[in-house]
């Protein structure tokens, strides 16, 4: 499970009646937890192997579901999911990831980048239309929370609204440190914006080892341009997960994150972070002494491997027990705590 079910996953310990509704659902994708739950798709789910390209669909699907009789209704966002109808006297609560990058701060990436010639007029008719829409549907939430201070600037750019910042949670118990392996480590979907191409180029000309964990549309073009010391791993499960953490050197991430649970769970492992200085993963990494890994300025090979020879010179200086000590700031208990005073329950699940 990515970030996204994993706050829904501790959204469902905390309101342990409380039932689900979703756009797209596959349990075989989803924790015993979730599935344990009364679960209303929207009338897209056959579609969900296509769900990239329903995205114009997708109020129209939010809008159907019907959440009369709710006194809360929590959204889970980084997409349109804010924009369900409530009744005059159900509190809205939106747990935001990021406003929808597409439609916002990657816009013009999608728009000149990332689509071909024949797509953009059709990409921008749509946004055009998106775009209008997803700020309408922020003024149905009554309260925004986002998972960091970096999404909180991003909501009060795209929508005009405050948001109080609430970390996501971290099953930071569940990982353990072993002494590292000679491999560095990437945790990720693999889409564009990621720019996971980074990290491959540069390992491919260097001849570091670089293990990569995820799948996603930037599967096939990266394994093309990957040199045998990249090894793609694809989906693994929690247990394969938490030894290659655990015996990784180091964590990378080369693009900016909304917030960044994967850097958690790194230092969690006991292994500090090499990253682009953008976004959440400045946040998970903090200023302090000792530090918790080594920030580069901008998100090309130069910078990376500039990053990565200045962690190696440092790596003896990295205490594993500091760096999991930093990553207990972004627990499931700390998140539960938050949650439940926000929203008035006495304690957890009540």
């Amino acid at each position: 499970m990515r970030g996204g079910e994993k706050v829904v996953e501790e959204l469902c310990r905390l309101l342990p009646e409380a039932d689900l509704f979703t756009l797209f659902y596959d349990p075989r994708r989803v924790s015993q937890t979730i599935r344990e739950r009364k679960v209303t798709t929207s009338f897209l789910n056959p579609l969900r192997r296509w769900h990239r390209t329903l995205l114009p669909l997708m109020p129209v699907a939010l809008e159907q579901f019907d959440l009369r009789g709710y006194d809360l209704v929590i959204s889970s966002e980084s997409g349109p999911a804010k924009g369900v109808l409530t009744s005059s006297n159900t509190r809205h609560v939106c747990y935001c990831h990021t406003p929808m990058r597409y439609l916002w701060d990657l816009y013009p990436d999608y728009l000149h980048d990332w689509s071909s010639r024949w797509q953009r007029p059709w990409f921008a008719a749509f946004a055009h239309y998106l775009r209008q829409w997803d700020f309408a549907a922020a003024a149905r939430v009554d309260e925004f929370i986002a998972n960091s201070e970096n999404v909180r600037r991003r909501i009060w750019k795209a929508y005009r609204r405050d948001a109080l910042v609430i970390h996501p949670p971290v099953a930071v118990d569940s990982f353990f440190s072993k002494p590292p392996d000679d491999y560095f480590l990437v945790v990720s979907e693999l889409v564009a914006y990621k720019r996971i191409d980074v990290a491959v180029r540069l390992f491919s000309k260097t001849g570091r080892r670089l293990l990569i964990v995820g799948d996603g549309p930037e599967y096939r073009r990266l394994r093309n341009m990957a040199q045998p010391n990249v090894q793609f791993c694809g989906r693994v499960d929690e247990a394969e997960l938490g030894e290659l953490y655990a015996r990784c050197r180091a964590f990378l991430m080369p693009g900016e994150e909304d917030f960044g649970m994967a850097p958690v769970e790194a230092l969690a492992s006991g292994k500090p972070v090499i990253a682009l200085a953008r976004g959440g993963v400045c946040e998970v990494l903090g200023s302090e002494d000792p530090p918790c890994g080594v920030l580069y300025p901008k998100p090309d090979e130069e910078h990376l491997e500039e990053a990565i020879r200045r962690f190696v010179s440092e790596e003896a200086s990295f205490s594993p027990v500091e760096l999991q000590r930093r990553a207990q700031r972004f627990s499931q208990a700390v998140f539960r705590d938050k949650m439940s005073a926000v929203l008035g329950l006495s304690k957890a699940g009540t």
